[in-house]
C-alpha cells in the first residue's frame, strides 16, 4: 500500500468502531472474522452505545425537545443506527427495535400506525423498508406499495399523484430499501427490475443533470453531507450504485471525476452542506472541516469503480448482512 494510502487509512481507523469496521471491509478487506469482532463493538461503544442509551421507554428517540414529531428523531436515529452498521443480532439492538416495533407509530397525522408499516410517501417509505429489512423487520405489504408508485420514467415521487415526474431524492430513498429487502431476503424478479428502471432513470441523468437540457438540477447534490437522512447527492447516489454492483460505465465518468476532484491536497474529503436540524451529538468536526465519513465512502467508491467490475445479479460487495 503506498505510503500516503496508507497514512489516509490510518486516520480512518483513528476513529470510532462504526468508521473502523467498514474500512476493514472495505479499504482493507480483512478476514470476516477480524470485521466481525470489530463490528460488534459499536453496540457498546462511541456512537452506536451513546445512540442506544438515548431510546426513551416509550421507544422513540428525542421526541418534543428534539423536533415536533417524536417519530422524525426516532426516524432519522434508526436511519443513522443502520449506516453505522450496528448488527441486527446483537441483544442491545433487538431490544431497541423491540420497543419501537411494539411502542412506535406515525401519529394522529398518519394514522397511528406502526412504525415498520411506514406512512405515505415513498421517501419515507424506502427508508422504512431499508431501516426495516436491514433490523429483521421487514413489511412486504410496503414493498408492494413501492413497487405499485413507480412511475414511468423509472423513479418515485413524494408528490405523485399529480406529479408524473420523479424526484431524485424520493427514487435514491427507494432505491436503498429495495436493494436492502432484497440483500436480506434474497433476489425477487419485480424488485430487481424496479431497481434497474430506477437505476436507468439515475444514469441517463448522469446522476446530477436534467435529461432534457443537461443542465445541473441542483448545485448542492454535488456537495457530500453525512448524515444524508431523506437528501440526495452524488457520493449517495454512487455508494448506492456500488453496493448494487453496477460496474464502470461512460455515464458514471462525470460523477466520478467530480467525486475525484472534491479531494484535498492530503487525499481527504470534506463535510459539505450538512441536514439541518440540532443532533444528539456531532459525528463530525464541523463544515469544511476533513470528514472521515465523506473520505471513507469516497475511498470505498473510487475503488471499486476503479476495478471496471460489472455483475448484473445481486451483488454484494459489502458482504451479507447474514454473513456479518
Amino acid at each position: 500500500m503506498p505510503a500516503d494510502r496508507l497514512q489516509l487509512v490510518q486516520w480512518l481507523l483513528d476513529a470510532d468502531p462504526a468508521i473502523r469496521w467498514q474500512v476493514m471491509r472495505d479499504l482493507l478487506g480483512e478476514p470476516h472474522e477480524v470485521v466481525a469482532r470489530e463490528r460488534s463493538r459499536v453496540a457498546h461503544e462511541g456512537w452506536g452505545a451513546r445512540l442506544l442509551e438515548l431510546q426513551a421507554a416509550d421507544g422513540h428517540w428525542g421526541g418534543a425537545a428534539f423536533v415536533p414529531q417524536a417519530w422524525v428523531s426516532t426516524f432519522d436515529t434508526l436511519q443513522l443506527l443502520f449506516e453505522l452498521g450496528l448488527d441486527p443480532a446483537s441483544e442491545r439492538t433487538r431490544a431497541a427495535i423491540t420497543r419501537v416495533r411494539e411502542r412506535c407509530d406515525w401519529d394522529h397525522w398518519h394514522g397511528y400506525s406502526p412504525f415498520f408499516q411506514g406512512e405515505v410517501e415513498p421517501c419515507i417509505n424506502g427508508r422504512v423498508l431499508a431501516i426495516g429489512a436491514y433490523f429483521g423487520a421487514a413489511n412486504h405489504r410496503l414493498l408492494q406499495r413501492l413497487l405499485g408508485e413507480q412511475l414511468p420514467d423509472g423513479g418515485w415521487n413524494c408528490q405523485a399523484p399529480p406529479s408524473r415526474v420523479s424526484s431524485f431524492h424520493s427514487t435514491i430513498c427507494v432505491l436503498e430499501g429495495l436493494l436492502e429487502y432484497e440483500r436480506v431476503n434474497g433476489a425477487r424478479a419485480e424488485v430487481t427490475a424496479a431497481r434497474q428502471r430506477a437505476h436507468e432513470y439515475l444514469l441517463e441523468r448522469r446522476l446530477f443533470r436534467r435529461r432534457s437540457t443537461g443542465e445541473v438540477v441542483r448545485q448542492e447534490w454535488t456537495q457530500f453531507r453525512f448524515p444524508v437522512r431523506w437528501r440526495y447527492d452524488v457520493l449517495r447516489a454512487l455508494d448506492y450504485l456500488r453496493r448494487a454492483g453496477i460496474g464502470r460505465e461512460p455515464r458514471l465518468d462525470e460523477a466520478l471525476d467530480l467525486l475525484t476532484r472534491a479531494r484535498d491536497a492530503s487525499g481527504r474529503w470534506a463535510l459539505e452542506n450538512p441536514h439541518p436540524g440540532r443532533p444528539h451529538f456531532p459525528l463530525e468536526e464541523g463544515v469544511g472541516e476533513p470528514s472521515r465519513w465523506t473520505t471513507l465512502r469516497a475511498l470505498r467508491v473510487l475503488d471499486w469503480f476503479s476495478r471496471g467490475a460489472t455483475d448484473s445479479r445481486l451483488h454484494a460487495p459489502e458482504g451479507s448482512i447474514r454473513s456479518l
